[in-house]
């Protein structure tokens, strides 16, 4: 069936083909500029036949319009389902009962129909906005009188709408905690599209946060002997360095490695993060001998660094709720008791963001040149003055760079300079530098070659860095954060000594 917008602008494209000749003039005459603003009523009339009904119109209306996934008709039996879920007289386990049955349904309607029934949730389930103003005033009027705790309890009350009550009976059943964080899943992509969406994504998230609070997690050795489907888990979440085969599975598990994570006992057989370690005797520069499966297993007698070369979040539902210092926390205090000589915690990191960075970057650092350097660079670029499409065009295959390259040298200042001195809103630019350093890592030392498969070359020509965890420094280096100073061991030019 054609759509309103589509058969106004049909109908208007008919009568344009139908207009005298007369009409069709210069921009300066009269016809024309008559058909010009006539085109932009027709404009207005189709933006505001297409923009999106709420749900409180549609639920009134008799019709379905446009691209409305459900008729009104089936929109309001779904909003009635809904309701039952969390209808006063029912309890958590029936209503529970009632929440399954609604996910039942979700799981065979169509990402639009899946829609719809988020904007329900959005939109018919919000909190009480003359209530919240009511609580609210009392609260301030309230304030330093012997009321106020009681004023306080009624304004959290009121903040507490349906739509968490219905959530909460969506984690009752069995399988609800793994519906929900699917659900997010799905949602997380529309929000930029579709703003009214932002209601149900902050409220799932500020329910995770607590749901899976540190307190409520298990952290679990995923080893050899672990079950199949486990480690299966382990090869399909991998994040930082694709596991290729099961060799290189059977590697990562070994006697001198180690694999932990974290699990929910309502989500039992999915880790939600999980981190990988190696237990060596000096903090490695390279991925490449930590993945080699023909090597053989470090002495662990001798083991006196703790490497932790991958961290994979696992729930995409998940993002927001962070519980990765956590784990690595934790993972320490249980390396530290199997093994009192380990005295080094570092990590081998990926700077998935560089790359992108200096290809937006290149000609400001190449202006913080002095002419000496700006001449050898150009003499090795082959172009004087060097411009950014000279540098960028050298560094195209990095790894052939002789260590006293210009070129190469120039490339370590940048990412040195990329990790210890940008920031956005405060914050390290890099992702995976905001982890670690937010974790109160510091920025320890850049590597030359450290990963030189394809997705390292693509990432930052190769780059990786090691991130120390100081543990008798770690609120220092927090600290040094939130004043705007990235924590390093020294400066600049002593983290490109490699």
């Amino acid at each position: 069936m054609n759509t309103a917008p589509e058969w106004i602008a049909r109908s208007v494209s008919r009568l344009r083909s139908a207009a005298p000749a007369s009409d069709n003039k210069a921009p300066g005459d009269k016809p024309a500029r008559a058909a010009a603003a006539d085109k932009a009523n027709v404009t207005d009339v189709v933006a505001k036949v297409a923009a999106p009904r709420s749900t409180n119109e549609r639920l009134a209306a008799t019709l379905r319009r446009g691209q409305e996934a459900l008729s009104p008709r089936a929109l309001r039996r779904l909003l009635a389902d809904l309701q039952e879920v969390v209808a006063p007289q029912v309890s958590e386990l029936e209503g529970g009962r009632r929440a399954q049955g609604v996910a039942q349904w979700y799981a065979e309607a169509s990402a639009e129909e899946r829609r719809d029934m988020w904007l329900l949730l959005c939109e018919q389930f919000a909190p009480d906005a003359t209530r919240f103003k009511s609580a609210r005033q009392r609260y301030e009027a309230a304030a330093g009188t012997a009321e106020e705790g009681q004023a306080e309890i009624s304004l959290r009350r009121a903040l507490v709408s349906p739509r968490t009550r219905l959530l909460q009976r969506f984690a009752v059943f069995p399988e609800g905690m793994r519906f929900l964080v699917d659900m997010r899943a799905e949602l997380l992509p529309l929000l930029k599209a579709d703003k009214r969406l932002l209601a149900l994504d902050a409220e799932l998230e500020h329910l995770f946060s607590t749901w899976f609070d540190v307190a409520f997690l298990e952290l679990r050795r995923l080893s050899w002997d672990s079950p199949a489907s486990l480690i299966e888990k382990l090869i399909k979440y991998e994040a930082v360095h694709d596991i290729r085969s099961w060799a290189d599975v059977k590697n990562r598990l070994d006697s001198d490695r180690r694999c932990y994570g974290f699990f929910h006992p309502r989500l039992p057989n999915e880790p939600l993060i999980f981190v990988e370690v190696a237990l060596v005797d000096h903090i490695s520069s390279s991925i490449t001998p930590l993945l080699d499966e023909a090597a053989a297993p470090a002495d662990l007698a001798r083991a006196t660094t703790a490497i932790f070369y991958s961290i994979s979040n696992t729930q995409t539902g998940l993002r927001g709720v962070s519980f990765g210092d956590s784990l690595i926390k934790h993972v320490v205090e249980t390396l530290t008791e199997e093994f009192p000589r380990l005295r080094t915690f570092a990590t081998l990191s990926p700077i998935p963001g560089f790359r992108g960075w200096l290809a937006k970057h290149a000609a400001p650092m190449l202006e913080r040149l002095d002419e000496k350097r700006r001449g050898e660079l150009g003499r090795a670029v082959g172009f004087e003055p060097p411009q950014a499409a000279h540098l960028l065009t050298a560094l195209e295959k990095p790894l052939e760079l002789d260590a006293r390259s210009p070129v190469r040298q120039l490339l370590l200042e940048c990412a040195a300079h990329y990790l210890a001195r940008e920031l956005a809103e405060g914050k390290p630019v890099d992702p995976v530098a905001r982890f670690h350093l937010g974790n109160g890592a510091r920025v320890e030392r850049l590597n030359w070659g450290g990963d030189p498969s394809t997705k390292g070359l693509k990432q930052s020509y190769g780059l990786m860095v090691n991130y120390l965890y100081d543990l008798k420094r770690i609120d220092k280096h927090r600290s040094l954060l939130a004043q705007g100073k990235i924590p390093t061991s020294g400066d600049i030019d002593s983290l490109c000594k490699n």
